[in-house]
């Protein structure tokens, strides 16, 4: 019989953790052990966030810090590359991030637990700063990622113990001759040993467990983030918002001419009002403030002679609700872009408001404040001027839709929305511009923001093949609170042409165009300009949307064969 050898004591790290010796395999699973902790950390968060509330997610908040952090050009390229899904894109981006740093704590946890622990300590720390520092944030915010750090830094430790087991080496067998087993027996040793392996410097790895406690994590991850959405949904205000009955507006819109929208008879131009499903939403939250009807309240504070609180009921009671055809702008819209929109308004006359609650004639701007803590400057004379300025509560013959601002907002035509449409509006602050920057003045935007004239080509699409013969040429154009007087088309290097406008319905309202033209084929390059009531013609000197809104002309390419 051979001696019985004993396999030498395997290499230790700094905090007593085993060294492995084979990298390979032992590091790949490591960061999947990292990956899987992270996923269980997230599960668990959005599990806690369910209670505290949806803002307090870890993701949430740290894409909301994002947002507030960036650069406005990074911001503008967010908006110019994904549009209206800038939000899924950060939340998606964050995530590969989250997932980035997941893999790397996992390989470093093979060396040091300690390390591995502190990773994930730091990750929860920051997501709990983060939920915090929100304007809108407390103490109780910090929890969802607390609770994920905690049981993150458990699932790693539980993940990481199959990949380094101390082990010893068998002792020999004698030297018998073999003994005859079947091939039943001998796979299911072979398969042991792809399973669980040990290598030769005294560092086991058993994957079979390791796979084992990977599959459970995956399922607590599932199962804890996908109850936490579950959970989420009773912060959800859309049963709410859907019992709820709009007032009957003491002053209607004004009646639309016959053949107001063109739409109607021309194919591809855009149709005068925007479905509430189809109406750009450009904002910083990237999860929709839920208010309860019944917990709304509108405080109205600083220089004003009679502050005062109201609820819904008490706007909704009132005997001056109006009714308004308003097209809003955004001032992220490039020339020739979609972030545009006309809807009909229900609400309450914002300068009849102010003036009941004797707003001081030193005060030059209106510091609106949203449930998520934004704040949107307005312009005071603006509110008190425009006569279809408003705090809305309907739009489209229907409560607000909760991510256009339910239960309330205010828009005052012709300004850009940064300066005036403030969404999911709770407060009203009577100041000047000396005393606050609001949330895009700190960065740097105009304080005063009207929107600029502008002129759109909607139909022939550019650079997409058409038949050629006669077809329309078709758009819209606006200048809020003047009204559109005319709108001229130029082919190529041709003479301006001037087109039919649809009958003006409302000095706030977009106005829709259309030049038939025959295209014999070949490529043409059109443009189109826009000259206001007042008489100002639509500039060609072109400007990006910072730090005041874009200006230029809109001209596209189009073929016909």
């Amino acid at each position: 019989m051979t001696t019985t050898e004993q396999a030498p004591a395997p290499a230790t790290g700094p905090d007593g953790d085993p060294i492995p010796a084979r990298r390979g395999p032992r590091r790949l699973l490591a960061a999947l052990a990292g990956l899987l902790a992270a996923a269980v950390a997230l599960g668990v968060a959005e599990l806690v966030a369910g209670l505290v509330g949806p803002a307090s997610s870890p993701v949430v908040a740290v894409g909301d810090t994002v947002i507030t952090l960036v650069p406005e050009p990074v911001k503008q390229f967010a908006i110019r590359t994904f549009g209206e899904n800038d939000k899924i894109a950060l939340v998606v981006g964050t995530l590969v991030v989250v997932a980035l740093y997941a893999l790397v704590v996992g390989l470093v946890s093979l060396r040091s637990r300690r390390a591995g622990v502190a990773g994930i300590a730091l990750f929860g720390l920051l997501g709990a700063a983060a939920a915090v520092s929100r304007p809108a944030g407390g103490v109780l915010d910090a929890l969802p990622s607390a609770a994920g750090a905690v049981t993150g830094a458990v699932a790693l430790l539980a993940l990481l113990a199959p990949l380094t087991l101390p082990t010893t080496a068998p002792a020999s067998a004698p030297e018998t001759a073999p003994a005859a087993r079947d091939d039943d027996a001998d796979v299911m040793e072979r398969l042991r040993g792809a399973l669980s392996m040990a290598d030769r410097k005294g560092t086991g790895m058993d994957r079979r467990r390791f796979f084992l406690t990977g599959g459970v994590a995956l399922g607590a991850a599932a199962v804890t983030g996908g109850g936490g959405r579950l959970l989420q949904r009773r912060f959800d205000v859309g049963n709410a918002r859907g019992e709820l009955t709009l007032p009957t507006p003491s002053s209607r819109a004004a009646a639309l001419p016959r053949g107001a929208d063109l739409a109607e008879r021309v194919e591809g131009v855009t149709p005068l009002f925007t479905a509430n499903r189809d109406f750009y939403r450009v904002d910083t939250a990237i999860t929709v403030p839920q208010v309860r009807p019944a917990d709304y309240r509108l405080e109205l504070t600083g220089m004003f002679d009679s502050p005062r609180t109201h609820t819904l009921a008490d706007l909704f009671e009132r005997d001056d609700v109006i009714e308004r055809d308003i097209t809003l702008t955004c001032v992220s819209n490039e020339v020739g872009g979609g972030l545009a929109g006309t809807a009909r308004w229900t609400g309450i006359p914002l300068g009849a408001f102010l003036r009941e609650h004797g707003v001081s004639g030193d005060s030059d701007q209106l510091l609106c404040r949203s449930v998520d803590g934004m704040t949107i400057g307005a312009p005071t004379r603006a509110a008190l001027d425009v006569e279809d300025a408003m705090i809305a509560f309907g739009m489209n013959g229907e409560p607000l839709p909760v991510e256009h601002g339910f239960p309330v907002r205010m828009l005052i035509p012709g300004l850009y929305g940064y300066v005036s449409a403030c969404k999911w509006m709770t407060g009203i602050e009577a100041t000047t511009f000396d005393a606050f920057d609001a949330y895009w003045v700190e960065r740097d935007w105009a304080v005063q923001a009207p929107i600029k004239l502008a002129s759109r080509i909607d139909t022939p699409a550019p650079l997409r093949a058409f038949d050629a013969g006669r077809r329309p040429i078709a758009g819209v154009a606006w200048a809020q609170t003047r009204g559109i007087a005319r709108v001229e088309v130029r082919v190529d290097e041709g003479e301006w042409q001037e087109a039919e406008l649809a009958p003006q319905a409302d000095a706030d309202l977009w106005r829709q165009w259309v030049l038939p033209y025959d295209f014999a084929p070949g490529s043409y390059q059109l443009t189109v300009r826009a000259t206001a009531a007042d008489g100002e013609v639509q500039t060609d000197q072109r400007a990006t949307p910072f730090p005041n809104g874009a200006s230029g002309l809109h001209s596209i390419r189009v073929i016909a064969r």
